[in-house]
């Protein structure tokens, strides 16, 4: 609940399911003919002739390449995202599945090239024992200036049990980060750059009161360094924003109770329900009690209507306040209230899915979001069953200085169109998107965007 940005898995997930679409698609066309030809068939066939050693050679390396008898299936990674530019490499992704179909396991390493940061490899494992249960695991780094581990386990994710625990263990070195000033108005023309290292661990641990109703806390001791930018044509924050930036690392330790309501009938691909969070909390620079940086206020809502067989209607509200701050100019400009991107995250970013990630920043937030899931395509491939769904979405939101400020003013409008692919009941990969006033944005990632 409440993590903070991390962009390493963003679009790798999503190229695992799109590719899987993708291939999908190329194995059911090519066995088509395959099929008629198997029904015209009036007599049986005899042994088929042996081949020679070239031949079954040939055979051999050519069975790579096909999706049914590949030892992995070698995904293409293509992302262009507003911040971190694009991106292309190659996935050789193994999918391990239950009885049922289902994915348990997806093991995904990658080599790539990234314009800004050349070239990187990563590692990585994200596992679905069951329902109640998930992990992940993974690392890597590029060529220049980013890297990232990533290790999370969530159990009692059905709340079904006493207590439920979700443990994140990051470090992350971005050098996409932006910063154009503060407030609703900021201007595009002051753009800059830096790079942003985090560290963190959160452990957040909930009281099941009953299958709805969850009351919980969160922990998160977190420290931040932000550099100078290293994107060729981007002016770095130290020469923009010098009163901004400050060098040397900012610790910060989060405190945050919880209460929830929950009645979504699923965790991963809702159709129904509405899921309530009202949290508060208080962050400090130097110790749990001391030093006190900011408290935080804030509620969190999502709905969901079925409105047919095959379409969902899928709707999210988020309102954050700062009530208090010690000193502003104590408190980061990443601390800060912000909206921008393609994740809703409690008591985090909230989207914006036509600007880049936390393109607005102030001390309070209002978020809005309203999209349509239609299911358009389904098959059963690689041993479990894909669908594909089209989402139109309308995202809206602004942030502001002042509690009394009215949240639904001066509303930044967003408007677009996603494309998903489910691998029930775990695994959703999206790419969305979404044009602002400026310009388009393309996202990818994994899990709902809400």
């Amino acid at each position: 609940m409440g993590i903070p940005r991390k962009v390493s898995r963003r679009p790798i997930a999503a190229s695992i399911v799109c590719g899987l679409l993708l291939a999908a698609a190329a194995l059911a066309v090519a066995d088509e003919p395959l099929l008629a030809q198997t029904q015209t068939t009036a007599a049986p066939q005899g042994p088929p002739p042996e081949l020679s050693p070239s031949q079954a050679k040939s055979n051999s390396i050519s069975s790579w390449f096909n999706p049914s008898t590949a030892p992995f299936l070698p995904i293409p990674l293509i992302d262009t995202d507003p911040y971190s530019g694009t991106t292309v490499g190659l996935i050789p992704t193994v999918l391990v599945t239950n009885d049922q179909g289902e994915i348990r396991r997806i093991i995904a390493p990658d080599v790539l090239y990234n314009e800004y940061f050349g070239y990187g490899g990563h590692g990585r494992v994200f596992a679905y024992p069951s329902a109640n249960t998930q992990w992940s695991i993974e690392g890597g780094a590029k060529q220049h200036v980013e890297s990232e581990f990533d290790g999370e386990y969530a159990a009692g994710l059905l709340r079904q049990d006493a207590w439920s625990i979700n443990v994140s263990v990051i470090y992350d070195r971005s050098g996409s980060g932006r910063f154009f000033g503060i407030g609703n108005d900021s201007c595009l023309c002051h753009e800059s750059n830096y790079t942003d290292q985090q560290k963190y661990v959160q452990l957040a641990i909930g009281r099941n009161l009953s299958h709805t109703w969850q009351i919980g806390y969160v922990f998160r001791p977190w420290q931040v360094e932000i550099t100078p930018g290293h994107i060729p044509g981007i002016p770095s924050i130290d020469h923009t924003y010098p009163n901004a930036y400050e060098s040397g690392d900012r610790n910060q330790f989060l405190n945050r109770l919880y209460l929830t309501y929950d009645t979504r009938d699923d965790l991963t691909v809702p159709t129904r329900g509405t899921q309530w969070v009202i949290y508060g909390g208080i962050a400090s620079a130097t110790g749990v009690a001391n030093a006190n940086l900011y408290t935080e206020t804030g509620i969190d809502a999502r709905h969901f209507w079925k409105i047919q067989r095959d379409a969902v209607l899928a709707g999210h509200i988020a309102l954050r306040y700062m009530p208090h701050t010690s000193d502003l100019r104590l408190l980061p400009f990443w601390a800060l209230s912000s909206i921008g991107g393609d994740r809703a995250i409690v008591g985090g970013d909230q989207p914006l899915r036509g600007f880049g990630a936390a393109r607005f920043r102030d001390r309070d937030s209002f978020s809005a979001s309203l999209e349509y899931r239609k299911r358009v395509w389904s098959l059963n491939a690689f041993a479990t069953r894909i669908e594909l769904e089209l989402a139109p979405f309308v995202d809206t939101g602004r942030v502001f200085a002042a509690s009394r400020t009215d949240p639904l003013s001066h509303l930044h409008w967003v408007g677009g169109v996603g494309v998903r692919g489910i691998a029930s009941p775990f695994v959703v990969g999206y790419v969305d998107v979404g044009y602002g006033s400026e310009g388009a944005a393309v996202f990818t990632g994994l899990a709902y965007p809400f």
